[in-house]
């Protein structure tokens, strides 16, 4: 039996590595699929917790296909707002991108 400490430091990696693609990554296919490792990190989490107690629960479990769902929207999203950047601007490069600011 793997120990849930296991788990969790392997979640903070992939969490810290998802983190670190966000924040310093100018490609947006990258900043999502940044996006996509720290949502698996949240997941292993969910599925780690709901692993430990006396009585097995399944809740993580839901949880992690409600997690599951809202990242392949995310992606679904994502993927159509860089294609219409790409056709308005001729560049996905984040930095070059500034739209939404004031």
């Amino acid at each position: 039996m793997v120990s849930i400490n296991l788990y969790l430091a392997l979640a903070a990696i992939l969490f810290c590595i998802g983190l670190y693609g966000v924040l310093t990554r100018r490609h947006l296919v990258i900043v999502l699929a940044s996006v996509e490792l720290m949502l698996n990190a949240v997941n292993i989490n969910l599925v780690a917790f709901s692993s430990i107690g006396p009585v097995v629960n399944i809740t993580g479990q839901v949880f992690t296909l409600f997690v599951i769902s809202v990242a392949a929207a995310e992606v679904a999203v994502g993927l159509a707002i860089l294609i219409a950047l790409y056709r308005n601007k001729g560049s996905i490069d984040v930095i070059k991108h500034d739209l939404l600011r004031w």
